[in-house]
């Protein structure tokens, strides 16, 4: 079977890329290599063998003149919600061009597609209005969780929004074209060639900080560092992606919600504890009291489609996947610094 993964360079892309060529598939890549980290994932791929197309995925004529490929795994996108808002066109072109690019592929070459999208869908006032005053009292005992079936009106970022949007595209080309499809709706990922900034995820970010004696804040909701996420090992993921692939052939064109769940939940107050005794130093965390427009205090996943349909559930614990990441960053750190 031969697979294609766009974004294939960058943090999920290239433990896919790596995991699922060691499970035997026969694995490309697709990343124009514009981020820095994603040269030194390129050296990890050409180890494994893993040929790269270094193609702007929102360029059709690049991208419709590869070769045809039994499934897309779509994860290439621009993840970072605050550069949405400056940066809409390149949000706009890499997330929603890009995936109808592939779309457009798929449907010539019928291929499946497996895309990643967001936990961003979900509407920022909803979130807001779950949470808000607990945050501010810093008591956040809840027990909302997310699920497909959850409210997506509202505004959500344009990164979100392009997110939902290319969801969308996947639905209608599949109704009017028999297109096979997966999609899985991910809250944070983190763990291993996860670098150290901001717009790959905050276990990384706080860890690398904590490393580097670099600078660090509480943004928002009163500086008091509450907010919560539950968090996904990569290689969990990576697991699921395989089971999908494997049962593609009679699971398909369904909707799952995939992340750390209720039993992997952490505060940024609490990540900074664990990363003061990980590594051994302290940082004095500044507070910035205002609350981004696009900023939410709140997420945690509710996987009881993903677990009902595959039997599938996360193995790593939060302190797995933080540890398994300190351990990559300090591992090679002379090298990795390079690319920042």
């Amino acid at each position: 079977m031969r697979i294609l993964i766009t974004g294939g360079c960058g943090f999920i892309g290239s433990n896919l890329c790596i995991f699922l060529t060691k499970k035997k598939y026969r694995v490309s890549s697709l990343d124009n290599l514009s981020r820095k980290g994603s040269r030194y994932n390129l050296n990890l791929l050409k180890k494994q063998k893993i040929k790269n197309y270094k193609v702007n995925i929102e360029n059709f004529k690049q991208t419709s003149k590869l070769p045809k490929f039994d499934i897309i795994i779509d994860c290439c996108a621009e993840a970072a919600v605050e550069v949405s808002k400056n940066k809409f066109d390149k949000v706009i072109n890499t997330n929603l061009i890009g995936t109808i690019n592939i779309l457009k592929k798929a449907k010539n070459d019928k291929s499946k597609i497996i895309f990643l999208s967001s936990s961003r869908v979900y509407p920022i006032n909803e979130m807001n209005d779950t949470v808000k005053k607990k945050i501010l009292n810093r008591n956040l005992v809840i027990k909302k969780t997310f699920n497909e079936k959850s409210k997506i009106d509202g505004p959500k970022s344009i990164y979100g929004l392009t997110k939902l949007a290319s969801e969308m595209f996947i639905e209608e080309f599949s109704y009017a074209f028999n297109l096979k499809y997966i999609i899985n709706r991910c809250g944070v990922v983190s763990g291993p060639l996860q670098f150290g900034k901001q717009d790959q995820g905050f276990v990384s970010l706080w860890i690398w900080k904590h490393l580097t004696q670099g600078k660090l804040k509480y943004f928002g909701y009163g500086g008091f560092g509450n907010q919560v996420r539950d968090i996904l090992h990569v290689h969990d993921l990576c697991e699921l992606i395989n089971i999908q692939i494997k049962k593609m052939h009679l699971i398909n064109n369904k909707l799952f919600t995939v992340g750390g769940s209720t039993k992997n939940t952490i505060s940024l107050k609490k990540l900074t504890k664990i990363c003061e005794k990980i590594t051994n130093k302290r940082l004095k965390i500044s507070k910035i009291k205002k609350t981004s427009i696009y900023d939410i205090p709140y997420y945690v996943t509710d996987n009881s489609k993903v677990t009902k349909t595959y039997s599938w559930k996360p193995k790593k614990t939060v302190i797995n996947t933080i540890k398994d990441t300190y351990n990559w960053l300090t591992s090679d750190k002379s090298k990795i610094i390079k690319y920042f």
